[in-house]
């Protein structure tokens, strides 16, 4: 209900916005915004965060780690330098949270299942990222009062909620990932030019080039000695104020 609600306020703002820049002959809003050397701005949208697993052995889908995947949330702030009319460097610092659940396969062990209890085959993984992206902004040519583009670069994260430097492990409870992850990025959206600022809603898509695991002591460990890498992928769809 509440993810429903969510979608509802966005495409109900969105279509608002559509339905006043796409008139035959508008007023053009904002003349010299795209000119400037440099632009900045803020950005306010939604997450949803999954991982793609890669194994020693592949065993069927029956074996498969399940990630339980929830829509979180993106704020941060934009720095724009303009290379020419339908190019742009973009800095987008932001800060990202986020939660996934895991779910390990109960395999036996000598014919006895390796989780005595249900709660154990379950991680829960809280992600707060400051999150780095560099991109390349490419547009077409404006249209009246609006413009598409598509964007696309690399990126790096730093997790602080990670465990990285515990010395505990999934044996005590602790599900442990490395602090710093890089990824490349893709993207389109479309600029707006309202009568006092640029409203940009974008979705763009991440994908980890690293691994991100960090394995439990136990070379056989349930939890991770199964793993070759684990990379997370994952959607953003953010709303930016210029």
């Amino acid at each position: 209900m509440k993810k429903n609600t969510i979608l509802m306020v966005c495409c109900i703002l969105l279509g608002t916005t559509i339905s006043a820049q796409f008139n035959e002959r508008p007023v053009l809003n904002l003349q010299n915004e795209d000119k400037h050397p440099l632009n900045w701005g803020y950005f306010l949208g939604f997450n949803q965060y999954d991982f793609k697993f890669e194994y020693l052995e592949d065993e069927g889908d029956k074996t498969d780690i399940l990630v339980d995947k929830s829509l979180g949330f993106n704020v941060g702030l934009i720095g724009e330098l303009r290379i020419n009319n339908h190019l742009d460097l973009r800095f987008e610092p932001g800060l990202h949270y986020n939660k996934r659940v895991l779910g390990f396969p109960n395999k036996e062990k000598n014919g006895l299942p390796v989780f005595d209890d249900e709660k154990d085959a379950l991680r829960e993984v809280k992600s707060t990222y400051l999150h780095f992206p560099l991109l390349l902004k490419v547009s077409t040519k404006r249209l009246g009062n609006w413009k598409p583009f598509i964007t696309g670069g690399v990126s790096t994260s730093l997790n602080l909620s990670s465990n990285e430097d515990s010395q505990e492990d999934n044996s005590s409870n602790k599900f442990r990932m490395k602090k710093n992850t890089y990824y490349y990025e893709m993207g389109f959206g479309i600029d707006f030019y309202l009568e006092y600022f640029k409203f940009s809603p974008s979705i763009r898509g991440i994908f980890a080039i690293s691994d991100e695991l960090v394995r439990d002591i136990d070379a056989d460990s349930p939890w991770t000695g199964n793993i070759d890498a684990m990379k997370t992928r994952g959607i953003f769809v953010n709303f930016t104020f210029e």
